[in-house]
This record gives structure tokens, C-alpha cells and sequence, in this order.
């Protein structure tokens, strides 16, 4: 990691930084909040060392959605030492800590927790310890950077013109953890949310990000259909389920490409296949599965309608019956990520201010989904990818990979930029909406 002080000026600065306030109503009007001072706090090697510890605990222990138990442990043991109040369990084993006065306005500030059900096979020091679990996406990185930001921001708590909400969130992957955490009620007040996620994909110190869809909302299904077994030799005495699924499969794809607008994305694959166990035997029944994804609600819905019309016309055809399960309870869908416009505008001057103007990046869509989308629907969000690629190092493998591993020199830039975030935010809320004394509801 590269330090733009020595490490004598740097413990002097830091500790000036202490009893000089960082950031100032006054100094928003030009549109910046002396941000770069929140990096050389999170640079800081102490407070750096301090959240590599937690992540390095967090990944040896990986634990999948709604069984992260030990791991919101940890975050409410270190919330406790830095005296942050918090509320405990939301959505089973979410952590909701708060930082501020108290009152409005209230901006939230969001990690997710969960590992993956894969097995490690990067042999470090660190390596997980629990066989067929891994944190393969770096969720163990993002709580160690939002408990990063609360150590910043609860040093200057008296400075904070509002409160800021840490979401610590169970089960992204897959769990719609985020839409449980929203049916506790915990957040109502909420003015805006940001989120992050670190990618091998861009450079460390930079960011990307864009205004509108992000990430497509995403969705999965689940078809059996049902012929009549018999023997191989004779299929005339038999409906095989098999021709009726391959039929199926192929009809499925013309969905995107015979129906679907050419310049609205959409994606419909089929990655599973289960009918028969002997070469000479005609099975019962075929299971097929697949995702479905797209960068509109109305898009979704109309993909959905139609996969089940095509599976079960086209399985009729062949003689069959079929039945789809869209999997509501198992994996709920998640829609399209939108960031809010108005939320880009404000994330490029922040970031800008923080890392310069030339690291923050525009991005392309992507076909991958996010949970976050479930906030954004509630309330203006946004959500936004932080570098960690340093190539002359090595090459870093993309998330859900068994060798996925994580730059953790990344991690200031992750707790700089959610305690720049928050505090820009609120600064700007109170200038834009002064606060009334009794003229507000003051609970979050």
C-alpha cells in the first residue's frame, strides 16, 4: 500500500485531524467537504490493519445467508467498543447501528454479510475453515469498510448534521435479504442509501458507476415435464419427456430473439437438465431450469408470462404436461438496480473531491443482479464499483470463483468513500430542508 506521508507526519496529521472539524456547512457551497481528509484517516495504518483484522476473521469463518451468526457477532462486539448504538436481530441476523444525533435527516449506508456454498481453493494463510463455504464475493471486504467508515464518522460524530444508518444485511446472494430488512420497518425514514462493490474489474482508487439501470433485475425458474416412460427400442409406446424439453429449450430462446426489442437487453438461459439414467430407457419426466433477466420491471413480468407459456404449449405439442415454478420462496426475484439521477451527480462531485475526477468511471450495464434494487425501490439509492485490480501484482479472478481473492488495499477507499458519502449528504439535506424543532418525526 502506498502512503503519500511519512509515517512520523502522517501519525501528526492524523491526530489534527482529531480536533479539527472535517468537514463544515459552509464548505459544501463549493461543493466540497475537505473529503480527501476522510482517505488519509482510513490510510491511516492503524485503522488499516484494523479492518484487514476483520475481514481476514470474517473470510476464515464464511457463513451463508441467514446463518451469519458469528459474523454479526463480530460487527456488533466492535460496534459495542466504539460506543454505536444499534438494533439487533433485524431480518435474523442483521445489525442496524446508528451514528449522529439521532434525528433526521437519516442516510443509510449499506454492507452485505454472506458467503458463498463453494469450496476455497486459494491457499493462503486465511483460507476459509469451514469445508463448502467461501466468501467468493467479497461481502467479508465490505463489512470490514463500512465498520471502517463507522470508526471515522464516530470520531466526528459532534460534526454529523443528522444521523447515519449502518446496514449491515444477511443474505444478498440469493436470499432477498435486503427485502427483509425493509419489511422489519427498520429503515422508513431513510433520505437516500448508497452501496458498494469491490471488482477486479477497474483499477484500484477508481470507481464506476452510472445514472440509471445498473444491474438487470434477475429471476428463476424450474419446469417438469411429465411423458410416459418405456423402453428405448419401442418409443411409439411411450411420450419421452426428453424431445418435449429439447423442443422446449429451443423454443425458449426465441423469446429474446424473435420477441424482445433489440435495444432492450434480455437474457433467458437454461443451465439445467435432469430426465433419465439409463441409456436405453425413456424417462418419466425431464426438470429443466434456468434465469431469466432483464433491465425493466415490465420487461421481467412479460418474460416470466411468456416462459410459461412456451413450456407448457410447447410441451403439449409433444404430448406432455408441464409445470413451472418460478421458485418466489426459494430465490425471490430481485429487480433491475437503478441508481437515482440526481444521487450520480452528487456521487461524482463526492468521489471526484475524494479520489479525483479522472479515477470515477462510467459503466456499462451489467446482466448481473443486486439486492440493493430492493432500497432503490423504496427510496432514492445508489450503488457503485469499487476497484481493486493492481496488475502489477497479479491478476485477480472475477467474483464466484474458488480462487477469488481480494486487494485488501482497497480498503480505505471503501471507508473513505461511505464516510464521504453520508456526511456530504446530510450536509447537503440540511441546507437544501432546514431542520424544524418539533416540526418532524424523529425516529428512524
Amino acid at each position: 500500500m502506498v502512503f503519500f506521508l511519512s509515517r512520523v507526519n502522517l501519525f501528526i496529521a492524523f491526530h489534527l485531524l482529531l480536533v479539527t472539524p472535517i468537514f463544515a456547512e459552509s464548505s459544501f457551497s463549493s461543493n466540497a467537504i475537505s473529503t480527501t481528509k476522510f482517505l488519509d484517516l482510513a490510510k491511516d495504518p492503524q485503522l488499516f490493519d484494523w479492518m484487514v483484522g476483520i475481514r481476514r476473521k470474517i473470510h476464515e469463518n464464511p457463513e451463508l445467508g441467514y446463518e451469519e451468526f458469528e459474523t454479526s457477532e463480530l460487527i456488533r462486539v466492535e460496534l459495542d467498543k466504539l460506543g454505536i448504538s444499534y438494533k439487533y436481530p433485524v431480518a435474523v441476523t442483521g445489525v442496524i447501528g446508528f451514528i449522529g444525533t439521532g434525528l433526521p435527516p437519516f442516510v443509510a449506508l449499506r454492507a452485505d454479510m454472506d458467503a458463498l456454498p463453494m469450496q476455497e481453493l486459494v491457499e493462503w494463510e486465511h483460507k476459509s475453515k469451514v469445508p463448502g463455504k467461501m466468501h467468493a464475493c467479497g461481502h467479508d471486504a465490505h463489512v470490514a469498510m463500512l465498520l471502517g467508515a463507522a470508526k471515522i464518522l464516530k470520531k466526528h460524530e459532534n460534526e454529523i448534521r443528522g444521523t447515519v444508518v449502518l446496514v449491515f444485511q444477511p443474505a444478498e446472494e440469493g436470499g432477498a435479504g435486503a427485502r427483509k430488512i425493509l419489511d422489519a420497518g427498520v429503515l422508513e425514514n431513510i433520505s437516500a442509501i448508497f452501496g458498494l462493490h469491490i471488482t477486479p474489474t477497474f483499477p484500484i482508487g477508481e470507481v464506476a458507476a452510472r445514472a440509471g439501470p445498473i444491474f438487470a433485475g434477475s429471476g428463476f425458474f424450474e419446469a417438469t415435464i411429465n411423458g410416459r416412460g418405456g423402453h428405448a427400442a419401442i418409443p411409439q409406446h411411450s411420450i419421452d419427456p426428453i424431445l418435449a424439453a429439447s423442443n422446449v429449450i429451443v423454443s425458449l430462446q426465441h423469446i429474446v430473439s424473435r420477441e424482445a426489442n433489440p435495444l432492450d437487453s434480455q437474457v433467458l438461459t437454461v443451465g439445467k437438465f435432469q430426465g433419465g439414467g439409463a441409456f436405453n430407457v425413456i424417462p418419466d419426466s425431464v426438470t429443466i431450469g434456468g434465469t431469466f433477466r432483464a433491465f425493466s420491471r415490465e420487461s421481467f413480468m412479460q418474460l416470466r408470462h411468456r416462459i410459461e407459456q412456451v413450456i407448457t404449449g410447447q410441451a403439449a405439442v409433444q404430448r406432455c404436461n408441464a409445470t413451472v415454478n418460478f421458485l418466489d420462496e426459494e430465490k425471490p426475484f430481485f429487480p433491475p438496480t437503478v441508481n437515482n439521477g440526481d444521487l450520480h451527480e452528487f456521487f461524482q462531485s463526492v468521489a471526484g473531491s475524494l479520489i479525483g475526477a479522472n479515477k470515477v468511471k462510467d459503466l456499462q450495464p451489467l446482466m448481473g443482479s443486486e439486492d440493493f434494487a430492493f432500497y432503490q425501490e423504496v427510496f432514492p439509492g445508489y450503488f457503485f464499483l469499487l476497484g481493486m485490480e493492481d496488475a502489477s501484482v497479479e491478476r485477480l479472478e472475477l467474483p464466484h470463483s474458488p480462487y477469488y481473492k481480494i486487494n485488501e488495499d482497497a480498503l480505505p477507499y471503501g471507508a473513505a468513500l461511505h464516510a464521504s458519502l453520508a456526511t456530504t449528504y446530510l450536509l447537503k439535506l440540511n441546507q437544501e430542508v432546514p431542520v424544524v424543532e418539533g416540526k418532524h418525526h424523529d425516529e428512524l
